[in-house]
């Protein structure tokens, strides 16, 4: 009998890629005096006064399960939250699911609703866990086109170019991680009749939208027709800086939370109660802190878009998010040779813009959600690594 342990795991998972970042970051993790621009994490510690609120839920020994929905009162929050800020209205009884993070909101959404071969139009690039959790559901991942031209903003001509038969599910994150691309109001609205048409799901992740520096946000869900055709996806690592608490929902037309909530709660039961009761505060009394970060992550911004463009790696203007996504075709090398040699060379990490899907060759993501004096010094080290390159 073969000793090939391998023999034992399913055929899809072998198909599944390894993540870019982290097995990027195994790299920087060995190395000393690295500044990271690579992380989509905040800098910031969750506020304060949200911590209590968790603090204050252990000490009133509330360590128990709750509803595999979530708590109510968290689902009554969010869903003022979403109507306040997102102009969509859902009943906090039977709409709304907490989840442990966005990405299990993602999870449990595709595989609720695609069968063995379905497909998801996806845009490129993207967060390096869409294409793999389309796979781990069993659908087929079809990448819509975005690119530098026009700032990376998803455009309704490229998803109809995109889409073919089959397709049953449009997935979209906007503003977008990892390049800071939105869309325009009648973009979108062009592209939520063509889902109309084509009697398509849409899942749409903004998680980034607390990010917005120009414009407005928009959520395709208010567009006619889309309310009971869209999952909407958020959560409170970014606007809340509360990564590490892993909370996050799905807002949704009765039948598709139903259909979630049966996924979710043979997998993960319902989200941590303590996490919840923070997640209350966050929502009744954050709205200052989100402001006040996104204040810094906006002079951030201003700063790594002006500096990579004097130093000749041209780079759009994100409306949103704390990504910049610089070409860095003019050095001669490709994304993965200039993110290894730029952190050995000079210390700094971004992540190959091919970790986000094959339209992301030839740039590099950089987070800026990092202290401003060490984005500074970041910016002088690439301008020397550039310099010698060139």
């Amino acid at each position: 009998m073969s000793n090939d342990q391998t023999r034992f795991i399913a055929d899809h998972v072998i198909g599944l890629p390894r993540s870019g970042i982290r097995d990027f970051f195994e790299l920087v993790a060995a190395m000393k005096d690295v500044i990271s621009l690579g992380i989509g994490e905040p800098d910031f510690t969750t506020p304060w006064h949200i911590r209590e609120a968790a603090i204050y839920a252990l000490e009133k020994g509330r360590t128990h399960y709750t509803s595999n929905l979530g708590l109510i009162e968290l689902r009554r929050e969010i869903s003022a939250y979403v109507g306040r800020n997102f102009g969509l209205e859902y009943n906090p009884h039977n709409e709304v699911l907490v989840a442990v993070g966005v990405s299990e909101a993602m999870d449990i959404a595709l595989r609720a609703v695609i069968n063995p071969g379905d497909k998801v139009l996806y845009q490129d690039p993207c967060f390096v866990s869409y294409h793999p959790t389309v796979m781990l559901a069993h659908g087929v991942g079809v990448p819509i086109k975005t690119d530098a031209k026009s700032a990376f903003t998803l455009k309704a001509e490229e998803v109809k170019k995109a889409w073919q038969p089959g397709c049953k599910v449009l997935l979209i994150n906007l503003p977008c991680n990892p390049t800071g691309g939105v869309a325009e109001r009648a973009e979108l609205e062009e592209i939520a009749k063509f889902a109309v048409e084509k009697d398509m799901l849409v899942i749409s992740d903004e998680i980034y939208a607390e990010m917005t520096y120009e414009g407005e946000h928009i959520s395709i869900g208010t567009f006619p027709g889309m309310h009971e055709r869209t999952i909407f996806l958020h959560g409170f690592s970014k606007g809340w800086a509360m990564t590490g608490w892993r909370l996050g929902f799905a807002c949704a037309p009765a039948p598709l939370t139903e259909a979630m909530m049966k996924v979710h709660q043979y997998s993960m039961m319902c989200a941590s109660i303590v996490a919840q009761d923070a997640g209350i505060e966050a929502l009744r009394n954050g709205d200052d802190g989100v402001a006040k970060m996104r204040q810094a992550y906006h002079r951030r911004r201003d700063l790594v878009v002006r500096r990579f463009n004097e130093i000749g790696l041209t780079c759009h203007n994100p409306n949103a998010t704390f990504y910049a996504f610089p070409n860095v075709s003019v050095t001669g090398l490709d994304s993965v040779t200039f993110s290894k040699r730029l952190l050995e060379e000079e210390r700094v990490a971004m992540v190959p813009g091919t970790a986000f899907g094959k339209f992301g060759e030839g740039f590099v993501r950089c987070s800026f959600a990092t202290g401003y004096d060490q984005i500074v010094e970041a910016c002088d080290r690439i301008e020397r690594f550039v310099n010698k390159c060139k």
